[in-house]
């Protein structure tokens, strides 16, 4: 397979003969890899089931993880579902690049569709998959919004959105997302949306896509899909704890195939993820920093704050000529936009990372700022 070179190995590449300012810190805006300490809460709850390791876990996940996904969704979006409509998956990446083989298996010339910039495991799993790819183009002029071309979408097998949305922090309302259950309907295809980063809104809680499939009458999520996190939500990554939840039929052979795949979560992981799932309290905290981390940019590069997530979609010049910049003469690393899309989209633009404390993020975009005044 001719996979695409993962975005921070071009990133490498870039910079390999790039030397940079000594008199400065090196410090990364690149990953969106939380930089804040787990709770101890979920510590202790790791440490607790670490004589488990013993044990074999089994894929469906175990009852108290199951659980506590469920109780995040009825807390998090008053959505009451049941066991047959979520899966517990080892984080988010590896549901992204199988659900669509599993998917489009026996498809004969299958379509996929989604946005552009976007999480290269998108592309990655369209080219497993032998899958045509249409582009939803996300720039300026759209708003950084999903546009719908009906007639592409007739052609359509596997549709995923990604709201909120990395890179660009572009948001969709729930009529919007009323409209693409709707489509999805109307042309039968599978609608995924990616919601990993739902919990970090700034101000008001954001709708998951399985609540606009609710709101227009779908409540059996027929087509409807969504995966979450709690990588981001709960400093966490390293669990590698997420879900996949809505339509219970596509779900159920998706059971099935997942038992071939052999990426069930370890059971102390599975007791840790457990307690992060089933309690809200310690994401507002993690919010909080954020929110912070948007102030200090609006302060700095006048910047405004997005929704949710926590990047900055900074538009610059050139973002290759600037992204050596940032390195060469201030020892700072960010993401150029190019990296992330495709046919032109992301040019333009680098994606900045604010996943550290609001002194070590100050400093970064300090840098930025002296960057863009010498441009």
């Amino acid at each position: 397979m001719n996979f695409e070179t993962y975005p921070f190995e071009k990133l490498n590449q870039l910079l390999e003969n790039v030397t940079p300012h000594s008199d400065y810190t090196a410090l990364s805006l690149t990953i969106g890899e939380p930089q804040f300490k787990t709770p101890t809460f979920i510590l202790d709850a790791l440490n607790d089931a670490s004589g488990l390791l013993n044990k074999y876990p089994k894929t469906a996940g175990e009852t108290e993880l199951r659980e506590g996904m469920l109780t995040y969704n009825k807390k998090r979006f008053g959505l009451t579902l049941t066991n047959a409509q979520i899966i517990p998956t080892f984080g988010t990446r590896e549901v992204l690049f199988n659900f669509p083989q599993f998917l489009l298996h026996d498809v004969k010339d299958p379509v996929m569709v989604f946005p552009n910039p976007f999480y290269q495991i998108y592309e990655g799993a369209a080219k497993a998959c032998r899958a045509e790819v249409i582009y939803l183009n996300l720039n300026e002029s759209n708003h950084f919004q999903p546009e719908v071309d009906e007639e592409a979408l007739r052609r359509a097998d596997f549709v995923i959105l990604n709201s909120p949305n990395n890179p660009t922090s572009s948001v969709m309302c729930m009529a919007d997302l009323k409209r693409w259950v709707e489509l999805a309907l109307k042309h039968d295809f599978v609608l995924l949306n990616d919601e990993c980063y739902a919990d970090l809104y700034l101000d008001e809680p954001l709708p998951s896509l399985l609540n606009a499939s609710i709101e227009v009458g779908n409540e059996s999520f027929k087509n409807v899909l969504v995966i979450n996190s709690i990588s981001k939500r709960s400093s966490a990554p390293g669990l590698r704890s997420g879900f996949i939840a809505g339509d219970a039929e596509i779900l159920k052979d998706y059971m099935v195939y997942r038992t071939y795949v052999g990426c069930a979560s370890p059971l102390p992981l599975q007791h840790a993820a457990a307690a992060a799932w089933s309690d809200q309290t310690h994401v507002d905290g993690f919010r909080a920093k954020y929110k912070k981390n948007f102030e200090v940019a609006k302060e700095i590069l006048g910047v405004e704050a997005p929704e949710a997530t926590f990047y900055i979609w900074l538009k610059v010049e050139d973002e290759i000529a600037f992204t050596t910049k940032l390195y060469r003469e201030y020892n700072l690393k960010v993401i150029p936009g190019s990296f992330l899309g495709r046919e032109g989209e992301g040019r333009g633009y680098v994606r900045l990372a604010l996943v550290y404390e609001a002194d070590k993020t100050k400093e970064a975009l300090e840098r930025i700022k002296l960057a863009l005044e010498q441009s």
